[in-house]
């Protein structure tokens, strides 16, 4: 199998997002996807939660919780990126309405409203130049039987490969 080696995504959690966003309420949140920052009047117009079951590709039984924020770039009215604080106070509405898992996995749904949505994984938040900045990357699709295989395969060469200096497999 000609397995193609890709860097495995870490998801971060909506309560990983909320806890660094606690620290600078004021700081104007600015996500960036497809090499470009949102448009400043962006809204989040949408928080929705699921629980999911599935069966991969390899037959093995998946669980888990999922954290779907939408969010709209567009540009509005000469409006500045909203604050982290105001993100949060959105995701308290929600959660009064609906049960928000603070460890769930999340997810980031993008659209111009003209082009099509697309689904990305979030960075952990970092504060830069007073603005709060979270990368989303494109959540691909994957074989996640291939996914632990080529895990174990890393941390197999990484940790137990020959080497005089290695201990951790002595």
């Amino acid at each position: 199998m000609n397995a193609i080696d890709k860097t495995l995504t870490t998801d971060i959690t909506l309560g990983h997002l909320l806890d660094i966003l606690a620290a600078a309420p004021e700081a104007p949140l600015i996500f960036h996807y497809d090499g470009r920052p949102v448009k400043a009047g962006y809204h989040v117009t949408e928080v929705k939660a699921g629980q999911f079951s599935a069966l991969d590709c390899g037959a093995n039984p998946e669980a888990w919780s999922e954290i779907f924020v939408q969010l709209w770039d567009i540009d509005e009215d000469g409006r500045t990126h909203m604050p982290a604080g105001k993100f949060s106070a959105i995701i308290r509405k929600v959660s009064d309405h609906v049960q928000l898992e603070p460890s769930a996995k999340l997810t980031f749904e993008v659209s111009d409203g003209e082009r099509p949505m697309a689904l990305y994984c979030a960075a952990s938040p970092r504060l830069q130049d007073g603005s709060f900045l979270v990368t989303l990357d494109a959540r691909p699709s994957s074989c996640k039987p291939r996914d632990r295989w080529l895990a174990e395969e890393k941390a197999k060469s990484s940790c137990c490969a020959p080497s005089s200096s290695s201990s951790c497999c002595s």
